[in-house]
């Protein structure tokens, strides 16, 4: 098997180094770029299995990136980790309701980053056969990545998709924002839980009439059906 193709897009020289080497030496390949223009010269060219952003960048920034990223149709199923030294709780949740993947805060240890991008890789790989999960007139189709709501497919980020998911393969079992947070974003994941009732938020809204089937059980988390 090939191994996974990775886009770093970051301006400090020596960090973009760092990182890139890091992941050669855990088998990855790396193409780093310090600007918009190059990278998305490149991404025309083929597509990454990850993507690593910094976001405060000369010209466009990487929440720039980001945005045109998840719209695209070629390139919004990519999946894209935010390294950056904006750390505040309002920067990591705009990013991640933007539809990044995870967040990493500068500075981070480089053991860290791999198991994220290990992680991340792991979360969004091919499955080995098509499984669907249903509830009411909710039908996700954990190969394809797509999800029908009365039969219309619904355009989903991949964290809300993964959320999704995780809560109709639990049916009828209170999922505990921590528990959430820990099976979603990773281990790792240094958000608050304020992020899980965001992306619950943004989720109802794309699930329409249908919203009410995720329900609030006050001061735990969140349950589908049960």
């Amino acid at each position: 098997m090939d191994p996974s193709l990775i886009y770093l897009v970051e301006d400090d020289e020596n960090i973009r180094e760092l990182v890139s080497y890091a992941l050669k030496n855990s088998g990855f390949d790396v193409l780093g770029f310090d600007r918009a223009g190059p990278f998305f010269t490149q991404l025309e060219k083929k597509s990454p299995q990850l993507i690593i952003l910094d976001i405060m960048l000369p010209g466009q920034d990487g929440l720039a990136i980001l945005q045109k990223c998840k719209s695209a149709a070629k390139t919004q199923t990519i999946p894209i980790i935010m390294l950056t030294a904006k750390s505040t709780e309002y920067d990591v949740i705009k990013g991640l309701d933007m539809g990044a993947d995870d967040y990493i805060k500068k500075p981070f240890a480089v053991l860290e980053l791999i198991s994220r991008v290990k992680a991340v890789l792991r979360r969004s790989g091919p499955n080995e056969k098509s499984i669907r999960l249903h509830y009411a007139d909710i039908s996700l189709d954990l190969d394809k990545r797509q999800v029908e709501v009365d039969g219309a497919l619904i355009n989903l980020t991949f964290k809300e998709f993964e959320l999704l998911a995780y809560l109709l393969a639990n049916q009828g079992i209170v999922l505990s924002r921590d528990k959430i947070l820990y099976n979603i974003w990773g281990i790792d994941f240094a958000g608050e839980t304020r992020t899980v009732d965001m992306h619950i938020k943004s989720l109802r809204q794309k699930l329409g009439d249908s919203a009410s089937v995720i329900e609030t059980v006050r001061g735990v988390g969140y349950k589908i059906g049960g």
